[in-house]
């Protein structure tokens, strides 16, 4: 089954995407905070996570460093609500496959996921 974390300081934002993709039968866990997103890496070994850069406490950015110390292989798209250019070359630099922006556009955020789920899970 294709595993998804969703991490955004955000409930309505983790449970409106969770709702979304478990509909499309994906297994998807969600974090409010970088601290327990790695937990769940640690334990769950999610296929792809949809990251937040700003966030109270440990920030995105920080976060995609921790989850690339634990596994390399699990792809990362980063969601914005600005335009920080600096930010997502960083991101991109530490290894994150993607980036969308907010508001979110379903559309765009399944064919996202999709698409680099296919490339992880092959």
């Amino acid at each position: 089954m294709r595993k998804l974390l969703v991490v955004d300081d955000e409930a309505d934002v983790c449970d409106f995407v969770k709702n979304f993709f478990e509909e499309r039968g994906y297994a998807v866990l969600t974090a409010l905070n970088g601290e327990d997103a790695l937990a769940i890496v640690k334990d769950e070994k999610p296929n792809l996570t949809l990251l937040d850069i700003k966030m109270k406490g440990m920030d995105g950015i920080a976060l995609l460093k921790h989850i690339r110390d634990i596994d390399k292989n699990i792809k990362v798209v980063m969601v914005t609500a600005l335009n920080e250019q600096d930010k997502m070359d960083e991101a991109y630099r530490l290894g994150a496959v993607d980036y969308i922006t907010k508001p979110l556009v379903l559309e765009h955020l399944e064919e996202t996921v999709e698409r680099h789920l296919k490339i992880a899970l092959k």
